[in-house]
């Protein structure tokens, strides 16, 4: 007989479920998610979206429904998305105060004050060219969209968010918006920061939900290159510096050494965007019977936060929670 002391015994504490859950590491709670809704204009409509089999676009009649679910289901925030029925150059539908967010915000705050609103906060929903700032010479003039996004992000805040999450990857964006949202007495609400945004071919299906694709050319000049990394670095440090309460990484399954390399850096709460061609992409094959979605979608969430990631935004929040809910 070998001799079995001359190896370790890691099996022991993989014996039976009641073990394994006892030295998990990595834990998925409701407190996790945030949960993106996608608000339409117009009355009793509540469109499911062809590429992304459970999500909807639902106007502010139909809401409530939303609302309720979440709410039961012990989700604690979600993360607002407006769709427009009219768009303009300067996508003015982003900063008014009748805005469809704007309007949206307001009804969950009556309703649930309890569900914290996050605002995305930019202006290619809103925008006729489906760019994220205004237009010049045939490309996105950061600093005049400066101050669009302040307006956006003041009026967010005045409807009643939680929280401010600019998404447009504007040099300078945070601190704008920062101190636009201070010198308009908001000093306590906190910018979520689209700080870590790649170029990345996983935003298909969010461009049917959100109706927000480029009417020419595309968004590789502001959005990163997915083959960096030491940019993200540069890119999470510059928005702590000016005042970026957490960092986005988006997206975050073919990113997670991203997601580790900011949160080892830096220390605020880092969350992960599972953006919607990760959603997609799990639920053809579920569809098709190709895979068991419920233990594919806790791996992968799992993996997220076991890389560093403190919040994840996802369109799984309400079938994870139900699964949770279940033990």
């Amino acid at each position: 007989m070998s001799n079995t002391s001359e190896f370790k015994r890691h099996r022991r504490l993989r014996s039976s479920a009641s073990m394994r859950s006892l030295v998990r590491e990595t834990t998925l709670s409701t407190d996790d998610f945030i949960y993106p809704l996608f608000i339409l204009e117009g009355t009793n409509i509540k469109n499911e979206v062809p590429s992304m089999p459970g999500v909807f676009q639902v106007t502010l009649d139909r809401l409530e429904e939303e609302l309720k679910e979440i709410h039961e289901l012990g989700i604690k925030a979600i993360m607002l998305f407006g769709v427009p029925n009219e768009k303009d150059e300067e996508g003015t539908g982003a900063f008014i105060a009748e805005g469809i967010v704007q309007q949206a915000t307001r009804k969950v705050k009556t309703g649930y004050p309890d569900i914290l609103v996050v605002a995305d906060t930019c202006l290619c929903e809103y925008t006729s060219h489906g760019h994220c700032g205004l237009i010049h010479n045939h490309d996105v003039d950061n600093d005049a969209s400066l101050p669009l996004l302040a307006k956006t992000a003041v009026s967010q805040a005045e409807a009643g968010a939680d929280i401010i999450a600019p998404s447009n990857m504007m040099d300078g964006f945070v601190t704008v918006i920062r101190h636009a949202l201070d010198e308009a007495g908001y000093t306590n609400i906190p910018i979520m920061s689209y700080a870590v945004k790649y170029a990345s071919a996983f935003y298909g299906p969010f461009r049917d939900a959100a109706d927000s694709t480029p009417q020419f050319g595309d968004r590789k000049t502001y959005q990163m290159d997915p083959a960096n990394r030491q940019e993200a670095l540069r890119e999470a440090e510059s928005d702590v510096a000016e005042g970026a309460d957490f960092l986005i990484v988006k997206p975050a399954l073919s990113y997670l050494d991203i997601v580790r390399d900011v949160k080892n850096n830096t220390n605020v709460p880092v969350v992960a965007y599972n953006v919607s061609g990760e959603y997609s992409m799990v639920k053809a094959a579920a569809l098709n019977g190709w895979i068991n979605e419920k233990e594919l979608v806790m791996e992968k969430l799992t993996s997220m936060k076991r890389a560093g990631a403190d919040l994840i935004i996802t369109y799984f929040a309400k079938d994870v929670a139900k699964w949770l809910n279940e033990k």
